[in-house]
Formats: C-alpha cells, sequence, structure tokens
C-alpha cells in the first residue's frame, strides 16, 4: 500500500512517516498541496494521504478538494492532521471530502489507532 504524507514541516513529515511505513506502507512526502499533486501526476498513486491544513502554495483543504474532483483518486481515504481544532473547521474539511480528522499534537499510538480503524474500513466519525 501506499501513503501521501504533505505537510510543511519537515519534522512533522517525517513522524508522521515513520508511523505510517512501519505499518508497511510505501511512503512519500510532499511540502505543501501543489508538490502532492505533482507526484500524483508524475504516477504515484497513494490509498492514502495524510495532509496537513495549513501550508504554502496549496493548503490541505484545497489539495482534499482538487482530489475529489478527480474520480480516478475517488478510493485514496484522506486524513486531515492538523491544528485546526475548532468544530466548523472540522465540518468544512470532511465536506470537502477528507475521511478523518486528527488534531496536533498527537501521539504515534493515536495515529497508528486511527490508521488502523480507517484501514479496517471502520466509520470512525
Amino acid at each position: 500500500m501506499r501513503a501521501l504524507v504533505v505537510d510543511d514541516s519537515r519534522f512533522m513529515r517525517e513522524l508522521i512517516k515513520r508511523v505510517v511505513s512501519e505499518m508497511g506502507y510505501e511512503v512519500r512526502q510532499a511540502a505543501d498541496g501543489l508538490g502532492a499533486l505533482a507526484l500524483i501526476a508524475d504516477g504515484f498513486q497513494p490509498e492514502l494521504a495524510l495532509v496537513d491544513w495549513n501550508m504554502p502554495n496549496l493548503n490541505g483543504l484545497e489539495f482534499v478538494r482538487r482530489v475529489r474532483q478527480n474520480s480516478s483518486l475517488a478510493s485514496m481515504r484522506i486524513i486531515m492532521v492538523t491544528t485546526e481544532v475548532e468544530q466548523h473547521q472540522m465540518i468544512k474539511a470532511l465536506d470537502a471530502g477528507a475521511n478523518e480528522y486528527v488534531m496536533k499534537p498527537f501521539t504515534p499510538e493515536g495515529l497508528r489507532e486511527k490508521l488502523e480503524l480507517l484501514r479496517s474500513g471502520a466509520d470512525l466519525l
């Protein structure tokens, strides 16, 4: 399985990559939504994307919207991993097409648990 980690913080990308890699995913990284879309356009087809909201060039919410407009990416599961903690922000992300929402700071164990549930097909929210 393939995963895409999209965050402008290198530290956060590496932390998420470590957790996801330990679960058996092949992981690619991008520092913003444009970089992530470029990886996809170059042929990387992730089953899962973990996306920060606040990034330069193309933020996470707009990335989710663009992915959901592309029917060939319809099965991609998307988790927003962000500091945006207000309920209306969470609703906005889910309405745009995110499958789950993880608030920073998080523990590796908490992220792993969400990923396991998402991978099993469970409805999380």
